[in-house]
């Protein structure tokens, strides 16, 4: 039976943006279907399973107050439960984003203001590589609309950690993944609270290195009366998520600082100003090894290194199997005594029996 490709659907009462997103969606090899309304979206919703929805917050361009986009989530979210959705919107608060995310399921949330097509496509390109939200299982729509199963492939299954840094500048983004990735760690960068907030629900982290101030590209309108900034706010969710946090942010009050450290239980602050990078590279380690499983610090290669080393194997078996030389898999020992903080072989390997 020939399978049909992947089914998209674009609710946006801009034919403009529909036409923009139609295009993103076409390119990533989706058949898309469009709709300017609740009503448009209702009976496209009925006749087909989609895989990804893009809905617009306001779909009346009169009214800025509308807000079906989060009816139509609601309707997927009950129609279509395979369905991951993203909500993009121009007049987006962190109370909006939240609900969207929480209350309404949907994957990511994006400001029009903003817009990149790269961010975009790279979430597409997630969405398509993840098991929909129903199944424990990949696959493709038959005909009739079914899911045809295919099994996880190894690396897809794996259950690696990464550093997640939300920061809104992005040469600092750019610093801080360096900084990490020179460590052996995997990192995943994003610059807004939305898009944080749907890495958080579905992807594994280890680590959140946060800048308190998300506003650099005007990603985060705060309410009227609120003084928090965007990231002390993200901050909540990642202590709720049971995820260490560091703040890598400018100057701020003495108040602020004390609530980062009591109230939402940051590991550390770093200044700006007297940015050091051994001493973030430091931190660092010492925040990962100060929580949960000292195996969660390992990348996805070190941790194939150590199941071998676990299983009993020399350093010429562990290269053989994993075709690389046998000074890559010293390497890799290397980082990984240094991340466990052990210094022999046997020392190692009683990590897996306390994790």
């Amino acid at each position: 039976m020939n399978s049909t490709p992947f089914r998209a659907i674009v609710v946006d009462d801009d034919l403009s943006w529909q036409q923009i997103l139609g295009e993103i969606l076409t390119d990533a090899g989706l058949a898309v279907d469009s709709a300017g309304s609740l009503e448009e979206a209702l009976p496209l919703l009925k006749s087909h399973p989609h895989r990804l929805a893009l809905v617009d917050l306001s779909l009346t361009a009169s009214d800025h107050h509308n807000q079906d986009g989060l009816k139509v989530l609601e309707i997927i979210k009950r129609l279509d439960p395979g369905c991951q959705s993203i909500l993009l919107t121009g007049f987006a608060t962190v109370e909006l984003a939240v609900s969207a995310l929480t209350e309404y399921g949907a994957f990511s949330f994006l400001r029009k203001e903003n817009f990149k097509r790269s961010q975009l496509k790279e979430l597409v390109t997630q969405v398509l590589a993840s098991a929909p939200m129903t199944e424990g299982v990949q696959g493709t729509r038959t005909t009739e609309g079914h899911t045809r199963v295919s099994p996880l492939s190894e690396n897809e299954s794996s259950t690696a950690g990464k550093v997640l840094v939300v920061e809104d500048d992005a040469g600092w983004r750019s610093i801080l993944t360096e900084l990490l990735n020179d460590d052996g760690y995997a990192v995943r960068g994003c610059s807004g609270f939305g898009e944080a907030l749907g890495i958080l629900r579905h992807e594994k982290i280890i680590l959140a290195v946060v800048d308190l101030s998300l506003t650099g590209d005007g990603s985060w309108t705060r309410p009227a009366g609120e003084g928090e900034m965007e990231g002390a706010q993200l901050l909540m969710n990642i202590k709720a998520a049971g995820v260490p946090a560091i703040v890598v942010s400018g100057v701020t009050s003495i108040n602020e600082i004390r609530s980062l450290y009591e109230e939402k239980s940051v590991y550390a602050f770093l200044q700006k100003q007297s940015f050091e990078r051994n001493a973030f590279r430091r931190t660092v380690r010492e925040a990962l090894r100060a929580s949960g499983s000292d195996l969660d610090r390992l990348t996805e290669r070190e941790r194939e290194v150590y199941d071998l080393l676990a299983r009993g194997l020399s350093n010429k078996e562990i290269a053989d199997t994993l075709v690389i030389t046998n000074n890559t898999v010293k390497r890799h020992l290397k980082a990984i005594f240094e991340k466990l903080d052990v210094h022999t072989r046997a020392a190692a390997i009683a990590k897996s029996l306390k994790s």
